[in-house]
């Protein structure tokens, strides 16, 4: 599976965005807040990463955030993909960092290790229903 992070995985549409945060299923996988969605799409997953300017003020630090997060996702997609393939679905998600601190990348990775395990959790318990 290539590991690039290229523009038909980013979430740009305002349409999407717009359905995503109005009709969308919540969990928290500190330090992010997910939103996700069932969609009609050509990829099994589109994200859109989100650092409030409310919680970092500079854009540095916010700019900072997004990289790590997106290298963080970019790496631990694959179990995602594999997952939403075999069933055959696909998804929109907006990943919010909510913490009021920088976190590491190590701990970045841990945390997005256990986000993608709880959202295939949370997508076997919705499918379902």
């Amino acid at each position: 599976m290539n590991l690039s992070f290229g523009k038909e995985e980013r979430l740009c549409s305002s349409k999407l965005i717009g359905r995503l945060y109005d009709e969308s299923r919540r969990l928290m996988a500190f330090p992010y807040s997910v939103q996700w969605r069932f969609e009609t799409l050509k990829v099994p997953c589109q994200v859109m990463i989100v650092v409030p300017k409310r919680k970092f003020r500079h854009a540095v630090d916010r700019n900072r955030l997004k990289r790590l997060t997106r290298e963080c996702w970019r790496l631990r997609k694959k179990r995602l993909f594999e997952y939403l393939k075999e069933r055959n679905v696909s998804i929109t998600l907006s990943l919010v960092y909510v913490h009021n601190e920088h976190m590491s990348y190590d701990q970045l990775g841990r945390k997005m290790d256990k986000l993608v395990e709880t959202l295939c959790a949370d997508i076997e318990n919705n499918s379902e229903a």
